[in-house]
């Protein structure tokens, strides 16, 4: 087994949520100081893998307001210095999404690491963890095409998307699916070559949906398609996949090739069926299927569907969350069907900081899709402006604990508040309303 050298931080997977904590821990410990593994070729998790838009940046509503900050500013700003994004509604009222062009955001989060000195390790896998007597965590032991490889850390970040290190390491969480119905999988395409004048004079997203809803042999007769910020090229979010535990190998590679099925399926549709698709081809399916939720860790707080509907505020925030509960599901008779239930009156809640630290965790935080919430609160609080928000959190906090010799849950949290606003973090909900329009970004 490789002994690799030491970190005082280390993040286990580099989705938004790991690259951001990554970032935010890097910046305050110096370069070489952290440590971020993921098991692709690349960083960014679903939002390079999957998907091609943020959303959570902005409340929905007639007034929107800009509730994410910081750190993600800078990827969005980087992301538009290189070949332009646009701000786009999004189909179901959830509110507007940042759309850019996830090969151009690959860079961008290489780029971000090398300026902030984080050691980046692709091609590998957690297999394992070590702990001393008191539950800390010590040591990774990780599986490479080099073979075995063990890394030691006073502290460590789980942002795999499925909780692998707290499960290693003992933690306790709910899996998806014990309570409520796990929430959908869906694998992700793009088509190019769509002539999407045509498709808009003949009635756009309208037409489409209702043609959706009479097409014979679709697997659902719900889904998105939207243009990307690359002409002539669309993105969608029609597949779903439903009764899988996507912690199971087994079950998880049925549900790829089902995905992949699914996906040129619906490219026949669009073919045959709608205006300006007629010429139109698949050129790319997500890297792997996209994953609602899994395992989500108990913390110290747990944030609760009460919490999001009734504005909740708690003194120990570290983010806020304006987004909708969005629930993708399969209903009681099997058909398929997505629940919303939005935040009153275009405001944001309050993440407290407890959400992020498993219970009785002494050098462990929890981000991303993982994170301390029930089935409800997680439908509202996964989307990638939050994860972002989680990940500058806990790298801000870690990399405090370990400056101070401390453990989470003994932070001083109103410190690591300080050390958030002082980012460009935002912690109260502005009382300017946002321009919103395509453009507004770049203006």
């Amino acid at each position: 087994m490789t002994e690799l050298p030491s970190a005082d931080v280390v993040v286990v997977g580099a989705g938004s949520a790991g690259c951001i904590a990554a970032l935010a821990a890097a910046r305050k410990l110096g370069p070489n100081q952290v440590l971020l593994l993921e098991r692709y070729g690349f960083l960014g998790g679903t939002s390079t893998a999957v998907l091609d838009t943020f959303y959570g940046f902005y409340t929905p509503g007639s007034e929107p307001k800009k509730v994410v900050g910081g750190i993600p500013d800078e990827v969005v700003t980087a992301l538009a210095h290189g070949e332009g994004i646009m701000l786009r509604p999004n189909t179901y009222g959830a509110g507007t999404g940042v759309t850019y062009n996830p090969e151009l955001l690959k860079r961008v989060w290489d780029e971000m690491m090398a300026g902030a000195g984080v050691r980046v390790l692709n091609h590998v896998l957690l297999v394992d963890v070590e702990r001393e007597l008191d539950g800390r965590v010590s040591a990774a032991i990780l599986a490479s095409k080099s073979g075995f490889l063990r890394v030691e850390a006073p502290y460590w970040i789980d942002a795999s998307g499925d909780a692998d290190l707290c499960h290693l390491a003992g933690f306790e969480y709910e899996m998806a699916g014990e309570i409520e119905p796990a929430q959908t999988l869906t694998t992700t395409f793009r088509m190019a070559n769509v002539d999407l004048k045509r498709f808009k004079l003949e009635g756009g997203k309208a037409m489409m949906h209702e043609r959706m809803k009479s097409a014979v042999g679709l697997p659902r007769t719900k889904g998105s398609a939207h243009d990307m910020v690359i002409e002539g090229c669309i993105a969608t979010v029609a597949v779903r996949v439903a009764d899988v535990n996507a912690t199971d190998v087994v079950a998880l590679s049925a549900a790829e090739a089902e995905g992949r099925r699914q996906a040129f399926v619906y490219e026949q549709f669009f073919r045959n069926q709608i205006p300006g698709y007629e010429n139109a081809r698949i050129i790319g399916l997500a890297t792997g299927i996209g994953v609602r939720e899994t395992r989500r860790v108990y913390g110290e707080y747990r944030l609760t569907r009460e919490d999001c509907l009734t504005v909740a505020r708690f003194d120990d925030r570290v983010l806020l969350c304006g987004a909708p509960i969005e629930d993708h599901r399969m209903g009681a008779t099997g058909e398929e069907e997505t629940a919303w239930a939005y935040v009153p009156g275009g405001l944001a809640y309050d993440v407290p900081y407890r959400c992020l630290v498993p219970k009785k965790s002494l050098n462990v935080w929890v981000v991303g899709r993982c994170f301390s919430a029930t089935h409800d609160a997680h439908a509202s609080c996964r989307s990638m402006g939050q994860t972002m928000s989680m990940g500058q959190s806990a790298g801000t906090a870690a990399a405090m604990c370990s400056t101070q010799s401390t453990s989470p849950e003994d932070l001083d949290i109103g410190c690591l508040q300080e050390e958030l606003r002082a980012l460009g973090a935002v912690l109260e909900t502005p009382d300017v309303v946002s321009d919103v329009s395509r453009w507004g970004l770049s203006s």
